[in-house]
């Protein structure tokens, strides 16, 4: 039930059992309440710890089950320029209570961001993914070619779940063509492929545009040295895709599933039977509506529960809002369940199965803008609805 339905439910009851004076008073001294809409769970708060924005969420669980929640904070304002710090809290308790911030990555006045974590359950080491651009130069002079610098791909690893993290360590000329212009790692989780032939192997869902043409295509990266060296993957053969997120379905393929600039406002899909060495050609899935915004992919398995595909986006085809999570069992070619996490403004999400079995979403939203801070909540699989 929604926040102000349960509010004017609590209200009624009050009315029933004391009568309507004590309810006016009730208003009288707490007009808020009702004015103030859904109360959302801020982890990352804009305004907060100097920082005037915080946006581009991604979280991963570490073989430990400690919870790392990674972000981009905008010093000066909501921009993706600029002076852009990365960030991280931490969960030692599936999301009840988190850790003072730390930063990752304060390189001055520049850039840094697109956070693309990515566990090994082998080593319990965790790399994590990342993008750096001087704070002057602005995304459409960098696709234009008359920025100063270009995109640059950083890699980053923990071995003491978040605590400390080794210094950037660049690895653009592996994983970056000469012809591409912007480039963008994420911003959701990795994956490590569990069986087959590509068993162990760490894959990045990213993204970029080609310099002649303008073009912008999704793509993987991957590492098949548990993050020590990262080789370039497959490319979507067609463009008008973007920002994806990636998920290994149960007989070893890998689904990207990536924003689409297309005419119809529906989510593109394609497969990789070679542990994202290349991709089919996309196709629409259209059960999954968006506003041409990020979204997570997730293949949920449990110990006694039943395995499935997680999807999360703001489900709306006009704007953002509407943060939505949806279930699959049929490996995403329907999606029978759903469940509204924040109906009003909504964006970037990323989602994560906790140690408990339950899931949870990291996401931006707001009461009267989605940018307002970056949201936690812990979802019972129980609450989900028909679709």
């Amino acid at each position: 039930m929604k926040c102000l339905d349960k509010i004017f439910l609590r209200f009624f009851l009050l009315s029933r059992k004391y009568g309507n004076v004590y309810v006016f008073v009730l208003l009288l001294l707490f007009p808020s309440t009702i004015a103030r809409g859904q109360e959302l769970r801020y982890i990352y708060k804009s305004g907060e710890n100097g920082y005037q924005c915080f946006r581009i969420p991604a979280i991963v669980t570490t073989t430990s089950g400690t919870l790392l929640a990674f972000a981009e904070a905008r010093r000066n304002n909501c921009g993706d320029a600029g002076d852009i710090d990365l960030v991280l809290k931490r969960s030692f308790d599936g999301g009840k209570t988190w850790s003072a911030m730390e930063t990752i990555w304060d390189d001055g006045a520049n850039t840094c961001g697109n956070p693309a974590p990515v566990v090994n359950s082998n080593t319990g080491a965790v790399t994590l993914l990342s993008t750096w651009n001087l704070g002057a130069d602005h995304e459409k002079d960098i696709i234009a070619g008359t920025s100063r610098d270009t995109r640059r791909v950083f890699v980053f690893s923990s071995a003491d779940d978040g605590s400390s993290w080794s210094a950037p360590r660049e690895i653009t000329k592996d994983v970056k063509k000469e012809d591409w212009t912007w480039y963008a790692t994420g911003p959701v989780n990795g994956i490590q492929i569990r069986k087959g032939k590509y068993k162990g192997r760490l894959v990045i869902p990213c993204d970029h545009i080609e310099a002649a043409s303008k073009k912008y295509f999704s793509h993987s990266i991957y590492s098949d040295d548990g993050g020590s060296t990262w080789v370039l993957g497959g490319t979507t053969p067609e463009d008008m895709v973007n920002e994806c997120t990636v998920a290994e379905l149960p007989n070893g393929n890998l689904m990207l599933n990536m924003r689409n600039y297309g005419p119809t406002r529906h989510r593109k899909v394609s497969i990789s039977k070679n542990g994202g060495e290349s991709w089919s050609a996309p196709k629409t899935d259209t059960e999954l509506t968006e506003p041409v915004c990020q979204g997570s992919l997730l293949w949920y398995a449990h110990p006694g529960k039943k395995s499935f595909l997680a999807f999360s986006n703001p489900a709306n085809a006009a704007s953002r809002v509407a943060m939505t999570v949806k279930i699959s069992y049929s490996k995403g070619k329907s999606w029978k369940l759903k469940k509204l996490l924040h109906a009003g403004p909504s964006a970037y999400s990323n989602l994560v199965q906790l140690p408990n079995g339950n899931l949870g979403c990291l996401y931006e939203a707001g009461n009267k803008n989605p940018y307002e801070g970056i949201v936690f909540e812990e979802i019972t699989l129980d609450t989900f609805e028909q679709n």
